[in-house]
C-alpha cells in the first residue's frame, strides 16, 4: 500500500512510518518538516494548520490510506478537530481509509462503562482532562462523517517509548488494562496494531453484526506465563 501518515515527525507518527516501511508499504511522511526515513519514505511538507494545503497534499498523493496522529501541546481542540475533519472530507470524496490514533479518553472506563475515560481521575489526571476531552472531540468529528471509511484507535492510558514486542490484546471501546494492572502500551507496539488494521481485509474488519468496527483499542501483552494466566486471552502478533 501507500500510506500517507500525517504528523510525521511525532512520538506515534515516527514508529507506524518505521513499521510500514520495515513491512515493504510505501510511505508518504506528511509534516511541516518531514523526515527522510529510508528507502520507502517520501517526505512531504504540508501544514496541518492550512485545510486548502492539506487537502491539495492528499488529492494530489491519493495514498490508499491515511494514518492520522496529529496532537498538539498545549492542546488545540479546534486544531485537532479542524485536520480531523479535513481528512475525513477527502478521504470521502476519494475513497481513502483513514485510521485515526486518538486518545484514551473517548474510551469508556472498565470498572463502568458508563463512566467515559476522560471523566475518570483514576486514569486521567486534572491537568490532562483537556487534552482526553479534545480527544472525545476528535471521535464524535469522525462519527459525522458516516459516509469516509475510517477507524478510530484509542491508545490506553499511558503511551510511551518502549521495545517492540509485536504483540498486543485488542479490544472495542472500553479501556484495557495488562496483567500487571497498568493500562499502557509502547508506541513501537502501537505502531504495529496501526499497520496490522490497515493490512486487515475481509471478515477482519467486521464486527459479525451490521457495519465495521469503528473504535478500538490495544494494550500490552504480557506473554509470561503469569500474564498470561491474568488475562486468559490471546494476544495478536504482528506481522
Amino acid at each position: 500500500m501507500t500510506i500517507a501518515v500525517l504528523g510525521a515527525t511525532g512520538m506515534v507518527g515516527s514508529r507506524v512510518i518505521g513499521e510500514a516501511g520495515a513491512r515493504g508499504h510505501q510511505v508518504l511522511a506528511l509534516s511541516r518538516k518531514p523526515p527522510d526515513q529510508g528507502p520507502n519514505v517520501t517526505p512531504v511538507a504540508v501544514d496541518a494548520n492550512d485545510p486548502s494545503a492539506l487537502r491539495e497534499a492528499l488529492t494530489l498523493s491519493a495514498p490508499d490510506a491515511v494514518v492520522l496522529t496529529v496532537r498538539t501541546l498545549p492542546v488545540d481542540q479546534d486544531f485537532l478537530v479542524g485536520a480531523t475533519r479535513t481528512v475525513l472530507d477527502v478521504a470521502s470524496r476519494l475513497g481513502i481509509r483513514v485510521l485515526v490514533v486518538g486518545g484514551a479518553g473517548a474510551l469508556r472506563s472498565p470498572e463502568d462503562r458508563g463512566l467515559p475515560v476522560a471523566d475518570n481521575p483514576a486514569y486521567v489526571p486534572a491537568e490532562w482532562r483537556a487534552v482526553a476531552v479534545a480527544g472525545t472531540a476528535q471521535l464524535r468529528t469522525c462519527q459525522a462523517h458516516p459516509d469516509a471509511d475510517w477507524v478510530y484507535l484509542s491508545p490506553p492510558a499511558l503511551l510511551e517509548p518502549g521495545d517492540r514486542t509485536g504483540r498486543y490484546r485488542r479490544g472495542t471501546d472500553t479501556l484495557l488494562t495488562a496483567a500487571d494492572g497498568r493500562s499502557w502500551i509502547s508506541a513501537e507496539d502501537l505502531a504495529v496494531a496501526v499497520v496490522d488494521e490497515l493490512e486487515a481485509s475481509g471478515p477482519e474488519r467486521h464486527t459479525g453484526e451490521v457495519g465495521r468496527i469503528r473504535h478500538f483499542t490495544v494494550v500490552h501483552c504480557d506473554e509470561s506465563p503469569a500474564g498470561r494466566q491474568a488475562v486468559r486471552r490471546r494476544c495478536a502478533p504482528g506481522r
